[in-house]
């Protein structure tokens, strides 16, 4: 993951270093949905363009795969906003030492936030993945998802709860075509610029073995538009990845309006 990882940072210093000096007067704190697999219900701050990047590497069996995934995040009003996800490189070897190089596929999320109060949130997510990635890489097939989330805010520890249904397009005949996701994260500061979250996470579809994992990571933020996270995720079960780690930034890009 070293290459990858220091790629990721070199991007990202690079475009928060391209940033006009009146735009960073303008831009406000980011709202990282990094690096747990749960997302929360919030939207990042409306009329800022929000990125988050970073290196993944994973080890299933004898098999590897390594990756820089990215999320683009705009908030067109505190209720409403999309999300542009993906991975813009992606490395893996398999079992037997075939190799695969290239861009991931592509998902396009529309976001609908329903604020209850200071402390809670509900939301619900429609995406669609567009099979971008080679047929090595992907699944070449486009797939449809719903995901619904709870946020709330107890005491000092800040929970984001998912529950997601996929409509694979590339499934096997004898197996099921809805896919079923859940998560639960947990996060908590351990001082003014240090956070720490825990998660537990699975899928269950028809046909196929169920996976889940745990994950650990921690948070440092320096100032209010800048997140860089790192940590690692275990699976728990025989089909789940082995381990993962992973590190990441999130920055503000421009005030669009």
């Amino acid at each position: 993951m070293h290459h990858l990882t220091t790629l990721s940072f070199s991007l990202l210093a690079s475009l928060s270093l391209a940033l006009p000096l009146y735009a960073q007067d303008r831009l406000g704190p980011v709202t990282p949905y990094r690096p747990s697999v749960s997302s929360p219900a919030q939207l990042p701050l409306a009329g800022q363009l929000e990125l988050e990047l970073g290196g993944l590497s994973g080890k299933t069996g004898d098999s590897r795969r390594s990756s820089l995934p990215y999320a683009l995040k705009l908030g067109f009003t505190p209720e409403w906003g999309i999300v542009i996800e993906g991975e813009a490189y992606i490395a893996a070897r398999d079992d037997d030492g075939g190799h695969a190089r290239g861009a991931g596929d592509t998902t396009l999320v529309l976001k609908r936030a329903f604020l209850v109060d200071d402390a809670t949130a509900f939301g619900l997510e429609l995406g669609a993945k567009i099979p971008t990635a080679r047929d090595t890489i992907g699944s070449g097939k486009a797939d449809y998802s719903v995901n619904a989330i709870f946020s709330r805010d107890i005491a000092r520890v800040h929970m984001d709860a998912n529950l997601n249904l996929t409509r694979l397009g590339a499934y096997a005949d004898d197996g099921g075509r809805i896919q079923t996701g859940w998560s639960a994260a947990f996060s908590v500061p351990l001082s003014e610029r240090w956070d720490a979250t825990a998660e537990l996470s699975g899928t269950r579809l028809r046909g196929a073995d169920s996976s889940a994992q745990f994950l650990l990571a921690a948070t440092y933020s320096p100032n209010p538009r800048l997140a860089i996270d790192v940590g690692l995720a275990r699976g728990l079960t025989p089909a789940s990845p082995d381990w993962s780690l992973f590190s990441g930034l999130v920055v503000p890009l421009a005030r669009v309006w």
